[in-house]
């Protein structure tokens, strides 16, 4: 199940960078197909992250990561949402490098991740 999880948020950064490449390139259909194809890829992880939540004794730690995970998630959905609409997002791209260092920093650091810290 941690593969699992790991592959849908590895497909979720790739999804929004070709999602935001595409806008910027003119192609706004292309774009809109891949937001939504990104937002069932948010579904994967939420249902891969409760099954992983539910199989183990649940720390503080894990319930941490889980909402900083949340909070990767909605900085990824906002910052496609206010490219679309042409306002600035510097804000939120601040927010998603911290948040998304910060799931790495836990999900590879507690026990159920891999050993790389």
């Amino acid at each position: 199940m941690i593969h699992a999880h790991m592959t849908a948020w590895f497909l979720a950064l790739i999804l929004f960078f070709v999602s935001l490449g595409l806008h910027k390139s003119g192609k706004e259909k292309g774009s809109k197909i891949v937001h939504m194809i990104l937002r069932v890829v948010y579904l994967l992880i939420l249902l891969t992250g409760f099954m992983l939540l539910s199989s183990i004794n649940i720390s503080i730690m894990y319930v941490l990561k889980a909402a900083v995970g949340l909070w990767v998630i909605s900085m990824l959905e906002m910052i496609l949402i206010r490219t679309k609409k042409n306002e600035k997002a510097s804000i939120l791209w601040i927010q998603f490098i911290v948040a998304l260092l910060l799931v790495l920093y836990l999900g590879f650091s507690l026990p159920l991740g891999t050993d790389l810290f």
